[in-house]
């Protein structure tokens, strides 16, 4: 009986854990809201790692831009985006995303996303760590990222540590 309850008590902690670990985080700034914010586990010791955002909605009547992201987990932090051209992966700093009225931005694998470049210890599944998000319009927020698995993706497997990196306008 004893054991029972025991079991009963420890099976409800864990479930009470296990769904607010599930549970989105969700930052607001003005009518921005930025939810559930997440970098890629790093692969062994490499250097360069990457952040997303599933989901950047601006509630707002007017246009904003995303025109900065800094952090002190690496040396250098910036927006970048990836695509394929005649075949080949390509990834560029860009200076921004626009954000239209009542729409929602993603900053994902193989798209959009926070490139860390000179990353200052390896990143580890369960770790958070601070990006300062800069918008054009609303301003300054500080945004934790948690790590997730390695092969955590929308379906991408590109590898940030074998690009060449170069710059163009969004």
């Amino acid at each position: 009986m004893k054991r029972n309850i025991i079991l009963g008590l420890l099976l409800s902690l864990s479930i009470g854990l296990l769904g607010n670990s599930l549970q989105a985080k969700t930052y607001q700034i003005g009518n921005l809201v930025i939810t559930n914010p997440w970098a890629r586990a790093s692969a062994g010791m490499m250097k360069n790692g990457a952040a997303y955002i599933p989901k950047l909605m601006n509630n707002g009547q007017t246009q904003d831009r995303l025109i900065a992201v800094s952090s002190a987990i690496a040396k250098k932090v910036e927006l970048h985006l990836s695509s394929v051209e005649n075949g080949i992966a390509i990834m560029r700093h860009v200076d921004g995303l626009n954000l239209k009225p009542g729409k929602s931005a993603v900053l994902r694998p193989g798209g959009y996303h926070i490139m860390m470049m000179g990353l200052h210890a390896p990143l580890k599944i369960g770790q958070s760590f601070p990006i300062t998000l800069t918008f054009e319009k609303a301003g300054k927020i500080e945004v934790v990222f948690t790590v997730r698995k390695s092969g955590s993706s929308y379906g991408s497997k590109m590898d940030h540590g074998k690009m060449k990196h170069g710059k163009i306008k969004p």
